[in-house]
């Protein structure tokens, strides 16, 4: 699974011309670099949990990270992480949040994700999206508490957003983020992703979960309109952007056949142009 900050870039798209990059472009260089950091150590944790290889030389890999992050903060910084020492400085990025996303990352090392109870996919959003909201809210300046409250509720609208999107993509590789919960509620009782994809039931159990990211992107939105608007003009065109694409699965629907959603180019220039000016 994707996580929020890299979706534009594993689906085809290079950094430079996905949506996180439109969004951060417009942050003064300091911040600019930082969370091209943020999004390159990303990248890479992403690429080993989504990566063919064996589990065990990706828990490898994944171990090898934590080990890279601890020596950072010990001041022993590897040379791939070298250039993070000051951002971290400057920033008071916490290891805490960096060693959050690679347990995240290894939840879908360890087995398959199938049909999760509530808890665990709640676990997964914090772990993998909103996480990734924590080391980046220290670098736009917003207040601490405020920060942290807009990463949960901003992460969770993001990455169920992303699971809604590659609902398909997932299922070909034998995973599946639907909660358990909500498959039972809508009389689904297995857990087998190509069953789930052709149930005739799958739009209710979407529906269900579009209706919380909805909630989630209320939140978040209300949290942003009381901050300081240069504070919150990135993470604000990440909302909008994959609100659009909320918007157009809800209007594609989840029958079969189901054909991927994009927003178009203009779209994202409008996103981009209407809030890096505020």
């Amino acid at each position: 699974m994707t996580i929020a900050t890299t979706a534009d870039a594993s689906s085809g798209e290079t950094a430079s011309n996905s949506s996180f990059y439109a969004a951060m472009r417009i942050l003064p260089r300091a911040q600019r670099e930082a969370m091209f950091q943020i999004y390159t150590f990303c990248r890479y944790v992403d690429d080993i949990a989504d990566s063919d290889r064996p589990r065990s030389e990706r828990q490898a890999a994944l171990q090898q990270w934590r080990d890279d992050i601890d020596a950072l903060y010990q001041g022993g910084a590897p040379e791939r992480l070298r250039d993070y020492v000051a951002s971290i400085d400057a920033f008071g990025i916490r290891r805490e949040d960096f060693l959050d996303v690679i347990d995240g990352m290894e939840m879908d090392v360890l087995a398959d994700i199938r049909a999760p109870e509530e808890a665990t996919l709640d676990l997964y959003c914090d772990r993998v999206a909103s996480a990734v909201g924590r080391l980046s809210v220290r670098v736009f300046g917003l207040p601490e508490q405020e920060g942290i409250l807009l990463s949960h509720h901003l992460g969770r609208a993001l990455q169920l957003t992303n699971i809604l999107r590659d609902l398909d993509e997932d299922a070909a590789i034998g995973r599946l983020y639907l909660p358990r919960e909500a498959l039972l509620r809508a009389g689904i009782d297995c857990a087998d992703p190509a069953a789930v994809m052709s149930s005739p039931a799958l739009p209710e159990v979407c529906a269900r979960l579009m209706e919380r990211a909805r909630t989630h992107f209320v939140e978040s939105d209300e949290i942003m309109n009381r901050n300081a608007r240069r504070a919150v003009r990135a993470p604000r065109i990440m909302s909008k952007y994959y609100h659009a694409i909320l918007d157009l699965l809800e209007e594609r629907g989840f029958q079969p056949p189901r054909s991927p959603v994009r927003v178009s180019y203009a779209a994202k220039i409008a996103i981009v142009l209407r809030y890096a000016l505020i």
